[in-house]
């Protein structure tokens, strides 16, 4: 893969890669993307939808643009065929159905579903599945129809067998009663998952689509180059806080690697950096970014629904855990930085501070009144993000029109072009959420047949067998589990599954063995390792884009960028333990601090022990020590401190008087 291919494998793999050559299909298509982001800032402006009608109107926009913008594998990139046409429709008229009949479904019909309703619900699975396998990857559709059948077996289901009596946990069911739990009720398609999808999370995908439009994701890759780059290593820590700055407002890492490694990958190549590496450390920092608030790979908003807290408080919850995980990395490129003798980026080579700093200034005031909105004013995550689009917008035009005036084209020429790129916008914020809608939809089939068959109840058993009860080997199975999901299902499905399925069994297996740990602490270790999937290898589309761009070995960058996220597993059993670092249960500032240090240290030890680096080259047994000292501060107390502590310490003392 070149690197000029790189935008390509974004564009496919987030947006579609249709461009047709007929200006009919390609202006329906713009306009269907702007029609759905216009729809979205109606629907949360004026509130007064049901939330099943919402969620149907959103369903049915992603699964029109899920067959006119993604082309098949083998499907024509500069036309729209005849199939993808009529599969557009149905997919339309299956969501649009339950708007239409709303009343009848709902009301006359008492929850017990018509012919036509079980036909209609059948039809807008298929299309869905179809539709899924098309944008998201077939792992996510394979996963919800063997739930499907699973649903179907036992002694009163549709097919004609049965399961071992220690794996059929329910009594079966037909498929006309199936079809009413997934396709007339908010148990299944119309569930959560997809309701955070039609509210939070599309209103701050459009945010970030615009913020990106408006130009701060080059704003923020150039202030950190200028403030960063002179230092030892400088470009790679530039990446690091690019990364994170993108993360805030864009919840894929593959468009993180493509925004900032473009830019930062080949300097980093300049200063010393080997390709490979180069390109770990930018998929290490964009996967990374999903973990900051407030979009979170839009995973955020789901378990805020999931856990039943607000918004708000969970993104405080997720702040210190986000920043520790890129202080480490920070930690990481510099050792790398001295371990390889790298120097700096020259000053006088480098974008003056004060000049780069002030000329995206005004990027930064959206995302602080996003913060003060949602933690100070306490408003809804829906009303604070229209507030904070709209500002963008304003924004976008006085900037436009002030660089119109400065360039001697005229004010009128600036907000043309403003227009322009609100639109551009627009349709970008949509085609950007045609994935996250379909794996919502698809993950909510799955959180309905669990919650229909009571799997979860039966699952705790058999993973108590197979772990013998011990916590660890439960957590060790949660997170091969979700490593594995990850490899198939993009984020935001994979946690779906993992809390609906998982995360019970960790809590309940957790108070079996004495251990109180906060809901929140599980559903965010599970959060963790699905987010670790995207830079886990053999399928990592993080590394494809890396690589490509640095011009290095694909297997190579992605395990170094796998070596170098384990920091991240480490602090996601850190959380698990000792639920402070989520601010849970913390008594004063100096508790908190004392926490933080402490699972700083731990990092910093266990990413010095992978890097082979401290003062000065590891050997084998300062290796091993470091390891064990990060390993030793995952469990919070005074004696692991002291250890840990002590064991960081007397290597760190070895290596300044050994030769």
């Amino acid at each position: 893969m070149e690197a000029k291919n790189v935008s390509l494998l974004v564009e496919e793999s987030e947006l579609g890669g249709r461009k047709p050559r007929g200006l009919a299909a390609r202006y329906l298509l713009f306009a269907l993307g702007v029609a759905w982001s216009l729809f979205q800032l109606w629907a949360t402006y004026t509130a007064q939808l049901d939330p099943i009608r919402l969620r149907a109107i959103h369903l049915a926009f992603a699964l029109a643009l899920a067959f006119l913008a993604y082309p098949g594998r083998r499907g024509p990139k500069d036309r729209v065929p005849l199939l993808d046409w009529a599969l557009a429709v149905l997919g339309a008229l299956g969501a649009l159905y339950v708007v239409l009949d709303y009343y009848g479904i709902t009301q006359l019909r008492g929850g017990i579903p018509s012919d036509r309703d079980v036909f209609m619900g059948t039809l807008t699975l298929l299309v869905l599945f179809l539709a899924a396998w098309r944008v998201v990857g077939p792992a996510l559709p394979l996963i919800a129809t063997l739930f499907l059948l699973y649903a179907l077996t036992g002694p009163r289901g549709l097919l004609p067998f049965t399961l071992p009596p220690w794996l059929q946990l329910h009594a079966g069911s037909g498929w006309g009663q199936l079809m009413g739990q997934l396709y007339t009720t908010a148990e299944g398609i119309w569930g959560v998952p997809l309701g955070v999808s039609a509210t939070f999370v599309y209103l701050f995908v459009l945010f970030g689509a615009l913020l990106e439009r408006a130009g701060a994701g080059h704003y923020f890759i150039q202030a950190a180059y200028a403030l960063l780059g002179h230092f030892r290593g400088g470009p790679a820590k530039a990446a690091v806080v690019a990364s994170a700055l993108t993360g805030v407002v864009s919840g894929s890492s593959v468009s993180n690697v493509v925004t900032t490694g473009t830019f930062t990958i080949p300097l980093m190549k300049r200063v010393g950096y080997p390709a490979e590496k180069a390109g770990a450390v930018e998929v290490a920092s964009s996967v990374n970014g999903q973990l900051m608030p407030p979009v979170m790979g839009a995973a955020a908003f789901i378990m805020a629904e999931f856990l039943g807290v607000p918004y708000s408080q969970l993104i405080l919850i997720a702040l210190i855990p986000a920043l520790l995980t890129y202080a480490a990395l920070f930690v990481v490129v510099h050792l790398e930085a001295l371990k390889l003798g790298l120097k700096g980026v020259p000053r006088g080579e480098l974008p003056p501070v004060a000049a780069t700093l002030r000329s995206g200034v005004h990027y930064v005031l959206p995302l602080l009144y996003l913060v003060v909105a949602l933690v100070g004013l306490r408003l809804t995550p829906e009303r604070a993000a229209l507030n904070t689009i709209l500002l963008m917008v304003l924004l976008l035009f006085l900037q436009e029109a002030y660089r119109g005036w400065r360039s001697g084209a005229g004010v009128g020429f600036g907000l043309l072009r403003g227009g322009r790129l609100l639109l551009e916008g627009l349709e970008a914020g949509a085609r950007g959420m045609v994935g996250i809608a379909l794996a919502t939809a698809s993950a909510g089939i799955i959180v309905g047949v669990v919650t229909m068959t009571g799997i979860g109840f039966g699952l705790a058993d058999i993973v108590e067998r197979l772990s013998g009860g011990n916590i660890l080997l439960v957590l060790l199975l949660a997170q091969i589990t979700s490593l594995l999901l990850g490899m198939g299902l993009p984020t935001t499905a994979n946690y779906i599954v993992m809390a609906s399925l998982v995360v019970p069994v960790v809590l309940e297996l957790s108070a079996k063995a004495g251990l109180l740990v906060p809901a929140v602490a599980a559903h965010m270790f599970v959060f963790y390792f699905g987010i670790m999937a995207d830079a886990t290898p053999p399928v990592a589309l993080a590394a494809y884009a890396a690589s490509a761009i640095g011009k290095g070995d694909f297997w190579k960058t992605a395990v170094q960028g796998f070596v170098y996220n384990l920091r991240t597993a480490l602090l996601a059993y850190m959380f698990f333990f000792n639920p402070a670092l989520l601010l849970l249960g913390v008594e004063g500032f100096w508790e908190g601090a004392f926490v933080v240090l402490s699972a700083f240290l731990g990092l910093v030890a266990f990413s010095a022990g992978l890097v082979g680096f401290l003062h000065k080259p590891t050997l084998p047994l300062e290796r091993l020590a470091l390891l064990a000292a990060g390993l030793v501060l995952v469990w919070p107390g005074l004696l692991t401190d002291t250890v840990g502590l002590g064991l960081v310490l007397l290597v760190y003392a070895y290596q300044r008087v050994r030769k």
